[in-house]
Parts: structure tokens; C-alpha cells; sequence
């Protein structure tokens, strides 16, 4: 048995890519996709006719509406290749209110259900702000569930928790960016592998206080920068992963022990945790790395935002 076999028999396997032509080789049961991974996809020659097919269908609608119906087209074409749920993003621009959030979020659910998609196929991708987590509740409320996304601080967690959204991603990966950054030329790298990377130290803490409490909200790492991360976090309830750290899984035939237990969380001692809008945000503040990451993720999707909408324009 491979690694990438071994993974999936206690955690759900998630691929992180908008090119679906890759994703059948994997079997992964859902996958996720967000502006950066559709800007690359529509750059590819295979899938430049589907922003040219889009534009030419809905030519004149507004433009935020072309650009949803383009994320939906791709989420359209992945559910045809894994049998689970497809993550689909909110304009990350709106990552600050809470209405706006919550009403392009039910656009882009009448849009997939227009498509004769089921609403438990599709996971809206909301940035876990205040205003997002607020927005991802009330989705929740109406039936329409949700993947808080750029999630770097347990406090973001514990307020996701709360709020009971479907679904979390901590960015494990760029957790250990900001680290190893900040550390410059006295990072250890040996030192801070596997169980002591810093970002899989945070999904560790956030696994435990989640089944310590029995909360429902499902954990799904993401953004690994290394198969060693990964592996360290065997056990966690999903990994979203990259189609080339995919392959490295499935190309070792290494044992894969399971790292995260729900029975080893429930025996932990851990205070419980709750947070409100001033305490919420005073623990994000507290936390550098966490404002700094989220910050840096908003407007990197932005940019990406604003170069998918120059080539709707321009098509």
C-alpha cells in the first residue's frame, strides 16, 4: 500500500487544484479551488475556452456575475470527476461584510443549483474574518455550508467553532513561511520537521480543542510545502493537497502511522474557549504571524480577482 492509500484510510483526501484533467489519477473525494488556482487553470491552453465560453454566453451581465458563473463552470467540471464537494470562493474583496458576503455566497448556490447541483456538493469559501465568519453562519443557518479559508490563529477556529461552519482550512504551510521568514539565517530546518513544524503545531491544537469539546466543525489542512507536513498530520478529518505532493504520496510505499486521534483529544486536559467580536479581535491582533498571513492572503486573492476579471474583459 502507497502513503496516499494509507492517508486516506483515516483522513479524507482533498485536491487543491482547478486543473480537474488531473484529478482523476488521484481519487481524491472532494477537491478545492480558489482565485489563484482558476487564474492558473484559464491560463492553460486546455482550459482557455472555458472563460471564452463563458463570456460569450453571458456577455453583458454584470461582471461580478460572468466571474461567478466562470467559478462555477469549474466547479461544475471537477463534481464530474470526484464524488464528494467542490470549495468555491466569495470574492475575497468582500472579505470585510458580512451582507455582501452572505448574498454573493447565495448567488453562487442558485448558480451550481441552476447547474442541477445539489447545495451538499459545494462548499462556499468565505476568508475567516470576523465579518466572513458572521456571514458563514448565517449560511450555515440557511442550509448553505461553508470552508473558512486563510485561517491561521486558533482564535479563528474557536470563533468558527461557534459559529458552526461546515468546514475550516488552517494553512499550515504558510504558517511555516512566516516562521522560518522570521527566523532567517537561525532557522533550523531540522528542528521545526515534521511534529514541530509550526503550522502543523497549530492544526495539532486546533484538532484537539475541536474533539476535545465535541465540536462538529470538520479540520482540513492545507497548504503543505513538504510531504513531511502531511504525513505529521495523518488522522486530520481532511488535507487538501497539491497534485505533485500527491504523487510523492503515492510513490512511497513508506508505513504511515496515524498522528491525530479523537480518543487521544477527549483524554487531554484543555480550558474550554470562547470568543466574542472585542476578544476575537484582540487575540488575532495579539498574534503577528495571524494578522500578517491574513492580511497578505486577502489581498493576494484580490490581485487574482482583479487579473481574472482582465481577461473576462478582454475575451
Amino acid at each position: 500500500m502507497n502513503q496516499l492509500d494509507a492517508l486516506k484510510q483515516f483522513t479524507t483526501v482533498v485536491a487543491d487544484t482547478g486543473d480537474f484533467k488531473q484529478l482523476a489519477q488521484f481519487k481524491p473525494q472532494d477537491a478545492t479551488t480558489n482565485p489563484s488556482l482558476i487564474l492558473k487553470a484559464v491560463n492553460m491552453p486546455d482550459y482557455r475556452h472555458l472563460l471564452q465560453e463563458v463570456v460569450d454566453r453571458h456577455r453583458g451581465e454584470p461582471l461580478d456575475h460572468i466571474m461567478d458563473r466562470l467559478l462555477v463552470r469549474f466547479g461544475c467540471e471537477i463534481l464530474s470527476v470526484v464524488p464528494g464537494r467542490v470549495s468555491t470562493e466569495v470574492d475575497a474583496r468582500l472579505s470585510f461584510d458580512t451582507n455582501a458576503t452572505f448574498t454573493r455566497a447565495q448567488h453562487i448556490i442558485d448558480l451550481y443549483q441552476g447547474e442541477g447541483i445539489h447545495v451538499d456538493r459545494v462548499l462556499i469559501k468565505v476568508a475567516a474574518t470576523w465579518e466572513g465568519i458572521q456571514a458563514a453562519a448565517k449560511l450555515e443557518q440557511k442550509g448553505i455550508h461553508t470552508n473558512l479559508t486563510l485561517l491561521f490563529a486558533f482564535c479563528q477556529a474557536v470563533a468558527c467553532g461557534q459559529a458552526k461552519v461546515q468546514l475550516i482550512s488552517p494553512f499550515v504551510g504558510r504558517i511555516y513561511d512566516w516562521y522560518k521568514k522570521s527566523a532567517g539565517a537561525a532557522w533550523d530546518e531540522a528542528a521545526h520537521a515534521g511534529a514541530n513544524d509550526p503550522g502543523v503545531q497549530s492544526v495539532r491544537a486546533i484538532y484537539n480543542h475541536y474533539k476535545k469539546f465535541g465540536i462538529k466543525t470538520e479540520i482540513m489542512g492545507a497548504s503543505f510545502r513538504n510531504v513531511g507536513q502531511i504525513q505529521a498530520l495523518a488522522g486530520c478529518d481532511l488535507l487538501t493537497i497539491s497534485p505533485d505532493l500527491l504523487a510523492t504520496l503515492a510513490q512511497s510505499d513508506a508505513a504511515l502511522p496515524r498522528m491525530l486521534d479523537p480518543a487521544a483529544a477527549q483524554e487531554l486536559d484543555l480550558p474550554p474557549v470562547q470568543h466574542d467580536e472585542a476578544s476575537f479581535r484582540f487575540a488575532l491582533n495579539e498574534d503577528a504571524m495571524a494578522t500578517e498571513k491574513l492580511a497578505e492572503g486577502i489581498r493576494a486573492f484580490c490581485a487574482d480577482a482583479v487579473k481574472l476579471e482582465k481577461l473576462l474583459l478582454a475575451a
